[in-house]
């Protein structure tokens, strides 16, 4: 497919060199929250330009990071009081999965050093995140290079049985959970998870009792939870952290993507004070031994608090709930579709699998819809909307419209 070369963004807009403009209603691969050059995000990196662009965080330390992880921590209670920063999602997942393993030897137990993850899971694609990813696309190839680990039953609501409820399905695959655990808890590091949505899988929604009974086991059986919120924290599931709606706490927080309004490289690892302890030692080997040269820096941790200010200053998680409810209604015309099967939605994310045998479905449906100004690029066939949270009304109407337009015109 030809490259589309883009000279500028506005909003929810993208322009290519010849004025025509794209609705970015996937927010460039989930990482926009706030609309492209956002005027709030642009003046605070120009007025970090003239102060610190960045310095290294061994034995120094800047403003922006301290008052981001003082934010963050604030966000989860403090519960979460301890940030590690790197520069992308896949970095933060080595990140959590190094430390987990860390603590474990820190604290004796050298013969935990296994992960389990969810069927048909996604968590990045360097070697220690591809181990626990289970997407054959990605994997197959490197296969001789990777970690051997321990898929689970994923919660999916499309694995629900003929009148079992999302809550049943989700008991069903903790039941499985479990049972892996009781066998395998003595070599378990960590179960890794997507919370409430699996994005690789397709758009996977899942009931949050799910994190509920996977957060039971985990301390039963003395294994890490590890939150993978690069795709649905900062917002994107109705609530600030996914796991809030399970009114849980895991032991790591994976975050990226949105973290920075979508605007420079940015991750961080979250964890407790447990956690921290294991590795508060004189001892260099028993140190968490990882290290980025980029880590935390000034221009990008600046963007974060701008990011946060604006949830802060605008009411933003209310305000989407209402243009979530908007999207929705719209889209039962999507629902009624003859073509679309299980319509599904977590917060500001919809997703619909289209019944097609085309094998190119995928690439003709993103070409169809550069055609009707519209940037969406399907999961096999699975179409989804993750659009900007400044999306407006009548961008949601045509965004319904013209998808509706894309699936009569590639069935005919």
């Amino acid at each position: 497919m030809p490259l589309v070369p883009i000279a500028r963004g506005d909003g929810v807009w993208l322009y290519d060199f010849d004025g025509r403009r794209y609705l970015d209603a996937i927010s460039s691969w989930w990482v926009n929250l706030f609309g492209h050059a956002n005027p709030h995000i642009n003046a605070a990196l120009i007025a970090q330009l003239t102060e610190l662009e960045h310095v290294m965080l061994a034995g120094f330390t800047h403003a922006p990071v301290i008052e981001l992880s003082e934010k963050l921590s604030a966000l989860t209670s403090g519960k979460l009081g301890h940030c590690f920063y790197a520069s992308d999602g896949a970095s933060a997942v080595e990140i959590a999965l190094k430390m987990s393993f860390h603590f474990w030897r820190n604290s004796g137990c050298s013969k935990k050093t296994g992960f389990v993850s969810l069927e048909h899971s996604y968590h990045g694609e360097t070697l220690g995140a591809l181990s626990v990813t289970d997407v054959a696309l990605f994997k197959d190839v490197y296969a001789p290079l990777l970690r051997h680990s321990a898929q689970v039953p994923s919660p999916d609501w499309r694995n629900a049985k003929d009148g079992e409820s999302h809550r049943a399905c989700a008991e069903r695959s903790a039941h499985a959970l479990e049972r892996y655990l009781e066998q395998h808890h003595s070599e378990t590091a960590a179960l890794i998870v997507e919370p409430l949505v699996q994005g690789a899988a397709g758009m996977a929604m899942h009931d949050a009792h799910y994190l509920r009974l996977a957060r039971d086991a985990c301390d039963r059986y003395d294994v890490h939870l590890i939150a993978d919120e690069i795709m649905i924290g900062c917002g994107r599931s109705g609530t600030f952290f996914a796991h809030e709606q399970a009114g849980i706490t895991p032991d790591f927080l994976c975050l990226s993507k949105g973290i920075t309004g979508g605007y420079l490289p940015l991750s961080v690892v979250m964890t407790s004070d447990d956690v921290y302890a294991a590795f508060y030692d004189d001892s260099v080997a028993r140190g968490f031994l990882h290290s980025h040269s980029y880590t935390g820096n000034a221009l990008a941790c600046r963007a974060a608090l701008a990011t946060l200010e604006i949830f802060e200053r605008d009411s933003v998680l209310e305000r989407n709930r209402h243009k979530a409810a908007y999207l929705t209604r719209k889209a039962q015309r999507l629902v009624a579709h003859p073509r679309v099967k299980h319509f599904r939605h977590t917060g500001m994310i919809w997703a619909f699998d289209i019944d097609s045998t085309d094998p190119a479905f995928a690439r003709n449906f993103y070409q169809a819809a550069l055609e009707q100004e519209l940037l969406l690029r399907p999961i096999g066939n699975t179409v989804y909307f993750m659009p900007p949270y400044v999306i407006a009304e009548n961008e949601m109407d045509m965004l319904i419209d013209r998808t509706l337009d894309i699936i009569d015109a590639l069935s005919a």
